[in-house]
């Protein structure tokens, strides 16, 4: 009985897939669930439970189609990682990711709404990065992107409830094509794994399973967060 429920709630995972999006579509359609993905310049792969559309965030007129009338949750899973000194930081550039990691954010959830707002206890889920509340070097651009993803979830979590809960994921470092310069050689990986107290990279694994409590009924009680999963970076000195 159970296995059924959960078949009949339906997820949609926008950029899902690759990374950490793609670890969530597994997750989720592992765990009994329908997922909707979607994807844009990445093939996505055979999944059970998954259907892939194609979806460019960008677009203003693009269109989510054939959705059903009642969405039960949406993970918004696109961004970007430009590391660059304050002072490299031009104003386009700024723009080009605010549009991605925001804008993109903001078109998708209001085109949805209708349909989560027709479900029971349905949840929004974005995603922030520890540099946000820590402060890294040359971390401006994404910090100022991911700043206002944390700002939104809790606007928007005060604007939704009780009808919709939202909530965001702030990793640290995960071991995804979107951060592959930033590991493409041992001596990287294990520069970056010693900065954790746990001495490791993320797996896209490790934030799709907190995504994935944040978005089904596990977290029916949640609303308005910033759930960490940063192997300790952000609050332990060891």
């Amino acid at each position: 009985m159970l296995k059924q429920n959960k078949i009949m709630k339906t997820f949609l995972v926008i950029g899902g897939s690759s990374g950490i999006g793609l670890a969530l579509a597994k997750n989720l359609s592992d765990s009994g669930y329908q997922v909707i993905a979607t994807y844009n310049k990445t093939a996505p792969p055979q999944l059970n439970n998954v259907s892939f559309i194609k979806y460019d965030v960008l677009e203003a007129e693009s269109q989510l189609e054939e959705l059903p009338e009642a969405l039960d949750g949406i993970a918004y899973c696109p961004g970007a990682i430009k590391l660059l000194p304050f002072k490299r930081l031009k104003s386009e550039q700024l723009a080009a990711d605010f549009d991605l990691q925001v804008g993109g954010a903001v078109r998708t959830i209001q085109h949805v709404l209708p349909n989560l707002t027709a479900a029971q206890n349905a949840s929004v889920v974005m995603f922030s990065t520890v540099a946000v509340q820590t402060g890294f070097n040359f971390h401006s651009q994404v910090s100022i992107s991911k700043g206002a993803i944390e700002g939104l979830t809790r606007a928007l979590a005060a604007e939704l409830a009780p009808t919709v809960r939202v909530n965001s994921v702030a990793p640290s470092i995960t071991n995804t094509p979107l951060a592959e310069r930033l590991l493409n050689s041992e001596e990287k990986i294990t520069a970056n794994a010693n900065r954790h107290p746990l001495k490791k990279i993320g797996a896209p694994e490790d934030v799709a399973k907190a995504a994935a409590f944040l978005l089904t009924d596990d977290s029916n009680w949640i609303t308005g967060q910033i759930m960490t999963v940063d192997g300790g970076i952000s609050s332990l000195k060891v």
